[in-house]
């Protein structure tokens, strides 16, 4: 009920800060709960857009694609450490995780990168660019341990570590890899390789449905 309330007021022009605040204290929501309810929802402007712009992970064959590296690995990590995720009204999946400037390298991290990396050879990206932010510490330290995978599986990617790889995504003509919803928002064309990646190595990941709201 949340998430269709913020949606309908986003839809009808209300700013996200005040929405958010008038439907969770109206509905008594944590802290947690009012970030899973404001990744979770969109304006229908924004979800028809971002439909639009979607273009299937199988159309990434011989087209160069640009990740948003922060973005789609700690997903992924939350996934395989039993985290919470939540499918929102874009029907993009999204988790509770935040950077706040800080990144660790965990157990679940080598595999992640090499399930994205299986999954861009499967479907023939000509090229694969990764996107780190540099004011996020230990952002070197993930840049060092792909391209340490990249050299020994040959694959055709680079890592770049800079500081506004939103930016840098957006601009790009390659096809994005993101569901981060500013990026979603500009961008010309994105691939959805989280669901793909979910459906098929997690299958059992802790998901909750927010989409038919």
């Amino acid at each position: 009920m949340a998430v269709s309330e913020l949606s309908w007021l986003l839809s009808r022009g209300y700013k996200m800060t005040s929405s958010l605040k008038l439907v969770g204290d109206h509905h008594g929501l944590r802290e947690r709960q009012r970030l899973a309810v404001s990744r979770s929802a969109c304006s229908d402007w924004d979800r028809q857009r971002r439909r639009e712009h979607c273009v299937s992970v199988e159309e990434i064959r011989n087209q160069s694609v640009i990740v948003d590296g922060f973005n789609l690995m700690i997903t992924l990590e939350a996934a395989l450490s039993g985290g919470p995720l939540f499918i929102g009204v874009d029907e993009c999946i999204r988790d509770l995780s935040s950077v706040h400037g800080s990144y660790r390298l965990v157990e679940e991290t080598e595999r992640a990168i090499y399930m994205v990396g299986a999954a861009l050879q499967y479907f023939g990206a000509s090229s694969v660019m990764w996107m780190l932010d540099r004011p996020v510490s230990n952002s070197g330290r993930l840049a060092t341990r792909i391209a340490e995978i990249v050299i020994q599986r040959g694959w055709p990617w680079r890592v770049e570590v800079v500081f506004n790889p939103d930016g840098m995504i957006v601009s790009s003509t390659a096809v994005a890899i993101s569901s981060d919803s500013s990026i979603l928002n500009r961008v010309e064309r994105w691939a959805d390789l989280k669901t793909y990646l979910l459906a098929r190595e997690i299958p059992n990941a802790w998901m909750i449905d927010l989409s038919y709201c």
